[in-house]
């Protein structure tokens, strides 16, 4: 019998043992070179000193995060005093993307409980009606939507054209925009993740509570919410990240009164006069918050796990 044969006809021997490493390689040099590097250079970036004509000036200094956290008057000889308008950025970022992850909840939850229910030779054709419009680039949707949602767009002509309206709502330059923009965005990474969790739901334990008399509503959130659990926490991280650092909603659908925190980093990159320093303690500032999140996220899950 050959050494790597097992009763069962199962190996115990691992065949890629040695070469384990080397298989490994081309991923841990693509993660290296296109997410270990830009985070570590920005770490770097975020402890220099702006020259004045733009770029920066190799001096490590904490005046960045100085300038995020602390407002020392005009001349900044002033003692430290909390920086609201940075963090109110950032707690606007925040409420924005939460909303934005709680509305496509919402909406995706049933739109994959729907999905998953269907026979199964017409599921793909669903989740292929979901994701065709998002195989346009996200600027040009953006576009698009800012485009309908204008005083003079469609939809305005719309209700206005069936007396629901008499006069134009404006719905550009406001946080309902960008709301909806963001919601529009990522919906799709809501969607798919529940979808795979209810796909693989038994339902015959929701048949087994209809028998023993539960309403649908106890099925739902004591059998059916606790096991599809894993994709709705893996639909919001999907949502909430990247609705975080967005910046093509607020910009094209916010204006200048709806600024988000990608918005703040995109404005510090750009050009001569661009402050590279402060642009990357912000990009730091939002690292972290977000790695938090996930933190927090892994924690609850594997609390969830243990639970079971």
């Amino acid at each position: 019998m050959a050494a790597g044969a097992s009763s069962g006809g199962t190996s115990q021997s691992d065949t890629y043992k040695e070469a384990r490493g080397w298989l490994l390689l081309p991923a841990w040099v693509v993660l290296g070179v296109f997410v270990l590097a830009p985070v570590l250079m920005m770490l770097v970036y975020s402890f220099l000193t702006k020259e004045f004509r733009g770029g920066v000036i190799w001096e490590f200094s904490l005046g960045a995060y100085d300038q995020f956290f602390c407002n020392r008057g005009l001349f900044g000889d002033e003692p430290c005093s909390i920086e609201w308008t940075y963090i109110n950025i950032f707690w606007r970022s925040i409420w924005q993307a939460g909303a934005a992850t709680i509305l496509s909840l919402v909406i995706g939850f049933p739109t994959a409980y729907f999905i998953a229910t269907r026979p199964e030779n017409i599921r793909p054709l669903w989740v292929f009606m979901i994701t065709i419009p998002y195989w346009v680039n996200l600027l040009i949707r953006t576009v698009s939507m800012k485009f309908m949602l204008r005083d003079q767009g469609p939809l305005n002509d719309f209700l206005i054209s069936t007396g629901l309206i008499d006069s134009p709502i404006h719905i550009i330059n406001t946080n309902f925009a960008v709301q909806l923009g963001l919601f529009y965005s990522y919906l799709p990474f809501m969607v798919l993740p529940i979808y795979a969790s209810v796909e693989r739901y038994n339902f015959n334990l929701s048949e087994a509570a209809a028998d023993l008399y539960a309403s649908k509503w106890v099925t739902a959130r004591r059998i059916l919410l606790p096991a599809v659990k894993p994709g709705v926490i893996a639909g919001c991280v999907l949502v909430f990240v990247p609705s975080l650092g967005s910046f093509l909603a607020p910009d094209l659908l916010g204006g200048a009164k709806n600024f988000m925190i990608g918005s703040l980093i995109e404005e510090q990159f750009k050009g001569n006069a661009g402050n590279w320093p402060f642009g990357a303690a912000a990009s730091m500032v939002l690292l972290t918050m977000v790695l938090i999140l996930l933190l927090i996220f892994a924690r609850q899950q594997a609390r969830a796990e243990k639970a079971q």
